[in-house]
């Protein structure tokens, strides 16, 4: 039986799901903070000096600690995403969602059939293909534990939200603000309001026809960010 997803399973019932993020490897900081009830770790793919190799590493550590791996994948052509599910990772977040057929494509690249187009290796992300028993459950199965959000980050978006928010199996939908500001033609104003009350209208229309946005589900602490805010504290007293 495929891993269950606990952000996934946090939707079905009806909670926050929280987690921390990593911009850089480190399956330490998964083991120790996966001593805590933490559900998920997201993994910085894009950015982050993430091989796959490494990605391969934080999943191992995060299923030791009970905790779904999540990344965010440097683009979302279906070779790129299939390397990230077969090293092991359950929830994937595609960038730059600018338009109908991007949606699609990210969806295409993240579910087994009937919904999408993954393909079946036998590497970690299919059990190296060992007693599965039913494959056609087994196939439900990981498409029910599987977590797809979509980053929208082009200023495209806004003409085109109605058309992306119309393709099915996309969780849940984020907003980048520092790519999304530039594709306005405001670069590094990501967080003026100008930029955020854009965003907030995007978000609004997307709460709108029924679909949730990142905030919704989930809740997550910047592991970096909490690393300098703690040697901050520790400077100032």
């Amino acid at each position: 039986m495929p891993r269950v997803n606990r952000v996934k399973q946090a939707i079905r019932d009806g909670r926050t799901a929280t987690g921390f993020s990593l911009c850089f490897p480190s399956t330490h900081v998964i083991e120790v903070l996966g001593r805590l009830d933490f559900d998920f770790v997201w993994l910085d793919g894009e950015h982050g000096p993430f091989g796959l190799a490494d990605i391969e590493e934080h999943c191992r550590a995060a299923e030791l600690c009970g905790v779904t791996p999540i990344a965010r994948v440097p683009n979302i052509e279906s070779s790129t995403i299939l390397q990230y599910l077969d090293r092991g990772i359950q929830g994937i977040l595609g960038p730059h969602i600018a338009c109908r057929a991007d949606a699609e494509q990210l969806v295409r690249a993240c579910y087994f059939g009937p919904i999408g187009e993954r393909s079946f290796g036998g590497n970690r992300g299919c059990d190296y293909d060992h007693e599965l028993g039913d494959k056609v459950q087994w196939y439900r199965e990981t498409n029910e534990n599987m977590l797809v959000g979509a980053l929208l980050e082009d200023a495209g978006v806004i003409d085109n939200l109605d058309e992306i928010l119309a393709v099915e199996g996309i969780d849940y939908f984020s907003i980048g603000p520092n790519d999304f500001a530039q594709g306005l033609g405001k670069p590094g104003e990501g967080f003026t309001p100008e930029v955020q009350q854009v965003i907030a209208e995007v978000y609004d229309r997307i709460r709108a026809a029924g679909r949730a946005v990142g905030d919704d589900i989930t809740r997550r602490v910047d592991v970096k960010n909490s690393l300098l805010s703690l040697g901050s504290d520790f400077l100032a007293g």
